[in-house]
């Protein structure tokens, strides 16, 4: 019997590969609006990071978030993106 193959993703902070069901999805939607993406189907432009704090910090320290989703991210939805991040399981 095999197993099907588990997609991999990099995480912007780190940038160590990993499965993409352990990483959250950071999307921003058509309409330009920045938010976390808990079931990864949401359309629109997605970046992944590991559910830790410290790759958030790495990926908006180095503007690699903001490269990946293309667009400038607000002190107030870098603030929004921290305290849920922290309030993830």
């Amino acid at each position: 019997m095999q197993r099907r193959k588990q997609p991999m993703r990099l995480c912007l902070g780190c940038g160590e590969r990993r499965p993409k069901r352990e990483l959250v999805r950071v999307v921003r939607s058509p309409a330009g609006e920045i938010q976390l993406d808990p079931t990864g189907k949401a359309n629109g432009r997605g970046a992944y990071i590991c559910p830790d704090p410290a790759c958030l910090e790495k990926a908006l320290k180095g503007q690699r978030l903001a490269h990946a989703l293309e667009c400038a991210l607000p002190p107030e939805t870098v603030d929004a993106l921290s305290a849920r991040l922290a309030a993830q399981p």
